[in-house]
């Protein structure tokens, strides 16, 4: 395997042995190391304050402002506070600390997390996927077979209950919908909450101006400085994180050491034993003498785990044991000695003239107050880009997995995997931001709506996880059981809590919920319904080949690159399209771009390719696989990498090639990797030297060039090794393959016009020739999916009675 690197208008090194199944500079891949080494597990803890801790760290700004404002009195004793402080205590161990440290990282998808990473291994394991042109190549890819770090299936207790639950799942067509949509009011409240925590973050940090201000002017700064900040803060996401990312872990590390440090000054100085509120005896306590008005302070109380859910969810970009040791060993003490001391200071401090003077700033010495102010809002900022950010990744898998329109998708850094910016998005959530911030004003408010989207969010991921742990881990039914009712005891309680606030604002998260949940939903009933019409009007394979070589038209120089959502068959367009102007071009390809519920392909199994017809046809199939956390490539390169896999596979072909093979209802398909990975393959040069340059260590080359022509648009070659020797029918075919790439090459995709049939219920018209016809014109077309230049795009309208 060894030898120079291949070449494809760019330098990519190639190991000089075969790679992993994840070739990928990700978490992912870091994820599945078996060592590594504790300078990179201690260097990716700390990038990993920046990202995933950002927004749970700055949580005591708002909690106890939040839960005293007006549910519970602040008395003289100091049972309430006490109450208050071993409520946070218990909820930080319980939630953050035992289920997602030491659980539920533990379920990641290859390494990946988060929502759809628990609804991927569950699709995979029941065969309960919502994509429609799923195959069964595709349960051949290397992440789909192979399990995460997860619990050792060898001992499952009761795999008797998880095969028939199994099969329950696959049977019925409701339970399959009935996880989807679970999975995507979670994804939902995900979206919520990337429109509420900057502003409950942002507002809570600006807050601290309050103290230095008389209150009849800091009503005046507070609003104006929250919204500039917010503006701001979306006006500059599409320069990307990565020109600024540097200072997010530091800006982190000085919060956690700032407020863990005030803590023990106030632990110290006001109330060296507010240990003892640590004893559960103090929740029992607070709920007995407060009774109604403590339990709807559980709101206030649950909002220290807000962000707790990015421990999973920004698990792909680093690896389980550096987020667990970055929690464990400084973020988890510092929001502990943080609450104590601001227990310890208000034990003391029983006078409150208002609900201001509860809040996090009354508890910082008067010295240090201004440069705490500062870092605070350094905080807030960091953890609002995190949870933005996360929010753009979490559209972008929705997007990838036909439950979300098509939008526009910038990678905003060529260096860093998953970085991306969605201007439509961004810009939404920016007005929605506003308007809340705007309307309430306060931070009780904006902390009940926060807290009902952060525990929706935590009870679907205990749902989840049950039957992760069923189906997947192939566990008993009896720790399933024991996990959702322990947990989700503890969820729903603070559930119940949120939602009784109904009216003082838990009601914009569920607002938000429902209007992204209903997009989804319509848009995924629409594709599917689409791609249900296409699978029943594709033309036959023995209608085509009828026809002989030449189609029955002018085939004219070029190749043609006809876009469908089929994995079999012809699509109807191109019957439509050859029935209207009867010329194509000489070397058509059926391409195919579909995602698989798996985060990442690897290089090696991203192509698809097989003949259509004969040879002599120059028909070829090509299904393009992407995972759902997987970059597309732009025009240019996508366009190298097929000609260049489609010309590997004419030649290994001829050659006694023992790929693996999906027979197919038409053709049978060969995995075929892109050019990167041919150590021995082809190489494709275009404007390039006049040199020959060798494929392998030892063996030559034979260099095909494209006969003269009047007017070429650029000059192609092929670098054949010399050994395997291919057969003359082959070099023929490359030859065509090779003339047709350098004439160009031309897009046709469809533009459908989809219409409900006649007979159709109201709902169904209404949902389809409305809602789902409203989305597919004020959504990205496939060419923005393509990166398709409009010069070489050819757009072939039809009909859609659906």
């Amino acid at each position: 395997m060894g030898g120079p690197p291949l070449k494809l208008e760019r330098e990519r090194a190639l190991p000089s042995s075969p790679p992993p199944p994840m070739d990928l500079e990700t978490g992912a891949h870091r994820n599945h190391l078996k060592k590594e080494s504790w300078r990179t597990v201690l260097t990716l803890a700390y990038q990993s304050l920046g990202v995933v801790y950002g927004d749970l760290s700055t949580s005591p700004l708002y909690v106890y402002k939040s839960t005293f404002a007006e549910d519970i009195s602040h008395s003289e004793t100091n049972e309430e506070i006490f109450g208050v402080l071993s409520f946070v205590f218990w909820t930080l161990t319980l939630v953050p600390l035992l289920k997602y440290v030491f659980i539920v990282l533990r379920a990641d998808d290859n390494g990946e997390g988060g929502t759809f990473a628990l609804y991927s291994l569950l699709c995979r394991h029941a065969r309960v996927n919502a994509l429609p042109n799923r195959q069964v190549a595709d349960e051949d890819l290397s992440e789909y077979k192979k399990d995460s770090n997860l619990a050792d299936t060898s001992c499952s207790k009761n795999p008797s209950f998880g095969s028939s639950l199994k099969s329950t799942l696959e049977k019925h067509r409701v339970l399959q919908r009935i996880l989807l949509v679970l999975a995507l009011i979670g994804t939902c409240m995900v979206i919520g909450d990337g429109v509420l925590t900057p502003a409950l973050s942002v507002f809570s940090a600006v807050s601290g101006v309050e103290l230095s201000l008389s209150k009849e002017h800091h009503k005046y700064v507070e609003l104006p400085v929250s919204c500039a900040i917010l503006v701001a803060l979306f006006a500059l996401q599409h320069y990307g994180t990565h020109r600024v990312g540097f200072l997010f872990a530091p800006v982190v590390l000085i919060w956690l050491l700032c407020i863990s440090g005030i803590g023990i000054y106030n632990i110290v100085h006001w109330n060296p034993h507010v240990y003892k509120a640590l004893s559960p005896y103090y929740m029992y306590n607070f709920l007995r003498k407060t009774q109604r008005g403590g339990w709807m302070s559980l709101g206030g109380i649950l909002l220290c785990i807000t962000g707790s859910e990015a421990m999973f969810a920004d698990l792909g970009h680093f690896s389980q044991l550096s987020i667990k040791i970055a929690f464990t060993t400084l973020v988890y003490p510092s929001l502990i000695l943080a609450y104590m001391g601001q227990a310890a200071y208000l034990s003391t401090h029983h006078v409150i003239e208002s609900d201001y003077q509860i809040g996090f700033y009354v508890s910082v010495p008067d010295k240090i107050r201004w440069p705490v102010l500062v870092i605070a809002i350094l905080a807030a900022v960091v953890g609002s880009q995190a949870i933005i950010t996360g929010t753009f990744s979490i559209i972008k898998q929705c997007s990838s997995l036909g439950c979300f329109p098509k939008v526009k998708i910038v990678h905003t850094s060529s260096k860093v995997h998953g970085q991306i910016y969605i201007p439509e998005i961004n810009w939404t959530l920016m007005l929605l931001c506003l308007a809340v911030t705007i309307g309430f004003r306060d931070t009780k408010r904006l902390g009940n709506a926060s807290g009902l989207a952060v525990i929706t969010v935590m009870l679907v991921t205990t749902c989840l996880m049950s039957l992760v742990i069923v189906l997947c881990w192939e566990k008993s039914v009896f720790l399933a059981i024991g996990f959702v009712f322990f947990f989700g005891t503890i969820e729903a309680l603070y559930f119940s809590a949120s939602l009784i606030k109904f009216l003082q604002g838990a009601w914009v998260p569920i607002a938000l919920a429902f209007i992204f949940l209903l997009i989804m939903c319509v848009w995924h009933y629409g594709s599917l319904k689409k791609y249900e019409f296409d699978v029943q009007n594709k033309v036959s394979i023995n209608w085509l080949l009828s026809l002989g070589p030449s189609l029955g038209i002018v085939r004219v120089r070029g190749i043609g690159l006809i876009h469908t959502e089929l994995v079999t068959g012809i699509p109807a367009i191109f019957s439509h399209f050859v029935t209207n102007l009867p010329a194509f071009h000489q070397v058509l390809i059926f391409l195919c771009i579909k995602s698989v519920p798996v985060p990442h392909v690897g290089p090696e199994e991203r192509f698809l390719i097989g003949h259509i017809g004969p040879r002599e046809y120059r028909l070829y199939r090509c299904i393009v696989r992407y995972g759902y956390r997987d970059v597309h490539k732009d025009d240019t390169e996508f366009e190298k990498d097929l000609v260049c896999s489609i010309a590997e596979y004419i030649r290994a072909g001829s050659t006694e090639f023992n790929a693996d093979m999906a027979k197919e209802e038409d053709d049978k398909m060969t995995v075929v990797g892109t050019c990167s990975t041919h150590v021995d393959g082809i190489l494709l040069r275009e404007d390039g030297k006049d040199e020959i340059e060798t494929a392998a260590g030892t063996s030559e080359v034979r260099e095909m060039k494209s006969p003269p022509a009047m007017q070429l648009k650029k000059r192609v070659r092929f670098i054949v090794p010399d050994s395997p020797q291919i057969d003359k029918a082959a070099r023929e075919e490359l030859q065509d393959l090779m003339e047709a790439r350098e004439a160009g090459v031309a897009y046709i995709l469809g533009n459908s016009y989809v219409r409900a049939k006649q007979g159709s219920s109201m709902l169904k018209k209404f949902v389809i020739n409305y809602g789902y016809e409203f989305l597919r014109r004020n959504s990205r077309g496939p060419t923005h999916a393509l990166s398709v230049p409009h010069a070489s795009t050819l757009e072939v309208g039809m009909i859609y009675n659906v």
